[in-house]
């Protein structure tokens, strides 16, 4: 559990300092992994792909509130 939570402290360190590239390449590999877990569930029926793809879903969510933040800072300057 302590290696979980310093890991979340240490990706919530490593998005506030993200460029917009960098972090379209993670939203985009998440999307990637997402898709791959979809389909792994819906075409092949394999269950354990469920719980990958809703896990995928909250990174993804996490990933697109850092990119609103980061796109109206950068609009700022």
């Amino acid at each position: 559990m302590r290696y979980l939570s310093s890991k979340l402290l240490f990706l919530r360190l490593n998005l506030t300092s993200i460029s917009m590239k960098d972090l379209l390449v993670k939203i985009n590999a998440e999307i990637d992994a997402f898709k791959a877990e979809a389909e792994s569930l819906t075409e092949k029926g394999i269950k354990a792909a469920g719980p990958r793809a809703r896990k995928a879903t909250l990174e993804i969510e996490k990933l697109l509130k850092e990119f609103r933040k980061v796109s109206i800072e950068e609009s700022k300057k």
